[in-house]
């Protein structure tokens, strides 16, 4: 059985999917089952990815229900959801072996550092890790990982199309708090830079202060696409 499955949901990635899947060669070799779940990209993912992983799987279009797919196709006790523009660090294994050696945890995630030309995306990257200590709520670009027993026992990733991340984890909590590894994933700042880092902080807010008081996912998931790119 593999010691972990890194699950990478994926769409129209075909930019920077190889880079992605040829960091994580290293891992594979130590037993590391690594899994993209395509949800209908127009391009060239697909292709490019099947050589660098051991399954390519189809699942209908939003990271939860291509992450979920991926759970139930994966054998490995420990699963790691990585978006296909994030870099894991150098021992993230023993990282999160590390981590899970305490029976009381069930999961957890990293810190973040956001890779970009914009002098405030620090600052931001900063601001999200702080958070997330504190708050116990992880984001989907801090690549959490769960052990599996854990993640069903929450029922997965909820079928919404935006949050997602943020409702697992409050789920996650009434298992365990979160191990909040210091060792940073590196994740793409395109979003923060197609549309000004201080616009997409304030778009990102309205979004999380909207789903917090209630408001439809859905809804939520329109005025996000409007703006910024997955």
């Amino acid at each position: 059985m593999a010691p972990i499955s890194i699950i990478v949901p994926a769409l129209d990635e075909a930019e920077g999917i190889e880079r992605t899947l040829t960091a994580l060669q290293a891992l594979r070799a130590r037993g590391a089952e690594v899994i993209v779940v395509d949800g209908g990209s127009r391009d060239a993912t697909k292709a490019l990815a099947a050589p660098l992983v051991d399954s390519v799987l189809v699942a209908p279009r939003g990271r939860a229900s291509q992450m979920n797919a991926g759970a139930a196709a994966s054998g490995a006790e420990t699963l790691l959801f990585l978006h296909a523009d994030t870099r894991l660090p150098d021992r993230a294994l023993e990282a999160i072996e590390g981590a899970l050696a305490d029976p009381d945890c069930a999961w957890g995630r990293f810190d973040v550092r956001i890779d970009g030309r914009g002098a405030l995306l620090g600052v931001v990257a900063a601001m999200m890790n702080a958070r997330s200590r504190l708050s116990g709520i992880a984001t989907g670009d801090q690549a959490i990982f769960v052990r599996r027993a854990a993640f069903e026992a929450a029922g997965g990733y909820p079928g919404i199309p935006l949050m997602e991340d943020v409702a697992l984890s409050k789920a996650l909590k009434r298992v365990s708090r979160p191990a909040c590894l210091r060792e940073r994933v590196t994740t793409s700042g395109r979003r923060w830079e197609r549309h000004g880092t201080l616009a997409t902080i304030a778009l990102m807010w309205r979004l999380r202060l909207a789903y917090a008081l209630g408001a439809d996912p859905r809804q939520l998931a329109l005025r996000y696409d409007k703006r910024a790119p997955s």
